[in-house]
């Protein structure tokens, strides 16, 4: 993957001197530090949502890599409610006693006596802890939190939620639940095909540069070339680990896993070609005629179009829309997030 500069960072000397700037001010232990510490703004929001009584599902989505998971332990440990935090990658016991919902919507689970969940993340972990919580929530007067974390592992999770969820409001049970979740295409996908009017969604992107100058004292010249990624600032000072950090964190499981696992993709070395030229024309003027003149392969206008938003919804891509004079197309700068393979600027027209 090619990552291309503005022409006042290319010079070896300028980045080593960005590099040390960034080390000099942060190690290893500073940064588990601030990582823990740090509040970003959504932390006040879901601590809000958690201090009221449950009426909607809490949905935590956005790119990886992003805070969602240490936002939601913060919050977890402020608030004065018990909570269960359930990631979808760690084991569990091998058999759960079902409580049985007398009008739950799914006749399977009426019929249950035990839950298997050995070796598995499927509706029937997902049904397990559920349970746990609902065990917990009946047993305190404060109520109960359960947060699950990457939820959209479970398949066709969000039709089990949507059963689950149901019954509790009918029950006026006092259980929050919160969900993660970092592949925004599968996400979005449950979300509308099972939740609708269900649940409440708290965005959280990519670090912006007052974040990262706030957290760990980036001047703009620094978050524009290393990005929003609090994650990676530890292997700013081996340029390659930085790099394949990026590669094998960000790009390669939103490309691999998000994308061509859940969409129909005719051509996966071209969707690639898109992103990599992306990253190249960052926060430049892009027409899709001069795509097709430099890409391989590159078919038709609509493919490049449909190629830019499947990245664009994964998270890896930011289109801007183009404004059209008499006179000449103008364009105006998001104020996104910079990075190498965020692309805040690129400008795409017929």
């Amino acid at each position: 993957m090619r990552i291309i500069l503005q022409t006042h960072f290319e010079s070896k000397l300028k980045l080593k001197e960005i590099v040390q700037s960034v080390l000099s001010k942060i190690t290893q232990y500073t940064l588990n530090i601030i990582m823990a510490n740090y509040k970003r703004p959504q932390f006040s929001t879901l601590v809000s949502r958690l201090g009221e009584e449950p009426r909607h599902i809490i949905i935590l989505r956005g790119p990886r890599q992003s805070g969602k998971t240490t936002l939601v332990l913060q919050a977890l440990n402020r608030i004065d409610r018990p909570f269960q935090y359930a990631p979808t990658d760690e084991p569990d016991a091998p058999i759960f006693p079902v409580i049985p919902d007398p009008i739950f919507d799914d006749p399977d689970l009426a019929n249950l006596s035990t839950i298997q969940t050995r070796g598995s993340r499927d509706r029937n972990w997902l049904i397990r802890q559920w349970e746990l919580a609902r065990i917990a929530a009946a047993r305190s007067e404060r109520g109960f939190v359960l947060a699950i974390d990457e939820i959209q592992n479970i398949p066709n999770w969000s039709k089990t939620v949507k059963g689950l969820w149901d019954a509790d409001r009918r029950n006026d049970r006092r259980l929050h639940i919160v969900l993660l979740g970092s592949a925004p295409l599968l996400m979005q996908q449950g979300l509308t095909e099972s939740l609708a009017g269900r649940f409440e969604t708290i965005e959280i992107m990519h670090w912006s540069f007052n974040e990262m100058s706030r957290a760990f004292g980036f001047e703009l010249e620094q978050y524009i070339y290393f990005g929003g990624y609090p994650g990676s600032v530890e292997y700013i000072a081996e340029q390659n680990r930085w790099k394949k950090y990026i590669a094998s964190t960000i790009v390669e499981p939103n490309i691999n896993r998000d994308i061509l696992a859940l969409q129909r993709v005719d051509k996966p070395a071209l969707l690639k070609e898109v992103f990599e030229m992306a990253t190249a024309y960052s926060g430049q003027i892009l027409s899709y005629n001069k795509m097709i003149g430099q890409l391989q392969d590159a078919g038709n206008t609509t493919t490049l179009a449909r190629y830019l938003d499947l990245l664009s919804q994964a998270g890896l891509v930011a289109v801007n829309t183009m404004i059209e004079t008499n006179e000449r197309v103008t364009v105006t700068v998001a104020n996104g997030t910079a990075g190498p393979v965020v692309v805040a600027g690129a400008f795409f027209t017929e």
